[in-house]
């Protein structure tokens, strides 16, 4: 049964469905977008203003949870450093791992009217920002861990007794500050916690995120030279082994697929054709997980064999700049689900033009596809710029289109 869906958790697919959508698209097939290729340079230059504006050094790291964990310029990193320090590299990267992971499943659009005060700080934060700062305080303090001797880290134990009481308190959800999919995020977690119990041999005993680390990297070569692994590779680990948390209702022959959808322009071959795999959760926590393999010393290769990341900054950008046109005049105003025929449209045309745009983007910058890898024209990039063009058409800076979520695919 993994053989069937194995083709659905290969980035490969990913790029080769959502090319087909793109090619019908440009041939005038679909019902719901066309094309205009004109404006491609204007996103790139946009795209190259905002990286400037943001990396003038044009040191850019990647997209990456790490930098939600950086805002409000508080280095929550080195707070963290600061705890783990002594411990040996491997629990340093268990634990960051933990940690990364934990709150990634928790990042799903927060909605509009969400804020969290960070009392540390002094500072209030909102949407992936405030989520990514939420989780951090609940990880600091031990609120995912069910050894009252290790605070900092996650377990099955304590992921399976969260409730939507116990969120809620580290979120800060009132009935004046809603959060959108909270219940889906309590089950999204105690889901993982099932998951990472049932499977031993890669979570440990605990049930711990962290063991991934051991998973990829353990035992390394024998001569002391560097260990190696490609970034495709971690998110392979991801799917083969928490694919069980991901209920979006998308299903083959019974085997849960994910964030994977039909859609008649798809193509392929066999009993896949027809499915769009996207993995954006997963693609964003692989991206997220780098930097803790590399801190432990790995080294990564293959960064762009993950693809762009289609959610709403990097689709909404594509949107907002006229660069992706919907047909229906009434589009924005209609609220859709993950599943509609125009959203896997719409996202697939997202991670086929992002592929694209990486090139126009490298040339304005003068960097190297080495230098300048998917990961950071994201960061530089793709996302600053769609939430930077939707906050100057519309009050709140909110996307170009309406997505009911529960808090498990966006």
């Amino acid at each position: 049964m993994h053989d069937l869906v194995a083709p659905l958790r290969s980035t490969a697919t990913v790029r080769e469905r959502c090319k087909n959508i793109l090619r019908a698209v440009e041939e005038g097939r679909s019902r719901h977008f066309t094309l205009n290729r004109a404006q491609l340079d204007e996103v790139s230059r946009r795209i190259e203003h905002v990286t400037r504006q943001n990396y003038p050094d044009l040191r850019i790291p990647y997209h990456s949870r790490w930098r939600h964990f950086e805002t409000g310029g508080v280095d929550r990193k080195a707070e963290l450093d600061a705890h783990l320090a002594g411990r040996h590299h491997v629990a340093q990267a268990r634990a960051r791992i933990d940690l990364t992971l934990v709150s990634v499943l928790l990042d799903a659009g927060a909605g509009p009217q969400w804020r969290y005060a960070e009392a540390e700080s002094g500072q209030t934060f909102s949407r992936s920002e405030g989520l990514g700062v939420a989780s951090f305080r609940a990880f600091m303090q031990g609120q995912f861990s069910s050894d009252a001797g290790d605070p900092y880290r996650v377990d099955a134990a304590a992921m399976r007794r969260i409730d939507a009481a116990t969120l809620a308190q580290m979120f800060q959800v009132r009935s004046d500050n809603p959060l959108v999919g909270l219940d889906g995020r309590v089950a999204l977690l105690q889901r993982l916690g099932q998951t990472m119990r049932a499977q031993p041999e890669v979570f440990g005993a605990d049930g711990r995120p962290g063991g991934l680390f051991d998973t990829l990297t353990l035992p390394g070569p024998t001569d002391n030279s560097p260990v190696r692994l490609a970034a495709p590779r971690v998110l392979q680990a991801l799917l083969d082994h928490l694919s069980p948390i991901w209920l979006t209702g998308s299903e083959l022959q019974g085997m849960p697929l994910g964030d994977c959808w039909p859609h008649p322009l798809a193509g392929g071959t066999g009993l896949t054709a027809g499915w769009v795999p996207f993995h954006k959760l997963s693609q964003w926590l692989t991206y997220s997980l780098l930097e803790p393999f590399e801190w432990a010393g790995i080294t990564l290769t293959d960064i762009d064999g993950l693809t762009g990341l289609p959610e709403y900054r990097n689709g909404g950008l594509l949107i907002d700049a006229r660069v992706i046109v919907p047909k229906d005049p009434t589009f924005a105003t209609r609220t859709y689900t993950a599943a509609d025929e125009a959203i896997v449209e719409w996202r697939a045309l997202t991670v086929a033009l992002i592929d694209e745009l990486a090139p126009l983007v490298r040339d304005r910058l003068n960097k190297s596809a080495d230098e300048m890898p998917l990961a950071r024209i994201l960061e530089g990039g793709t996302w600053a710029a769609g939430r930077e063009i939707a906050k100057s058409l519309r009050e709140g800076g909110s996307p170009p289109l309406k997505i009911e979520s529960d808090g498990t695919v966006f």
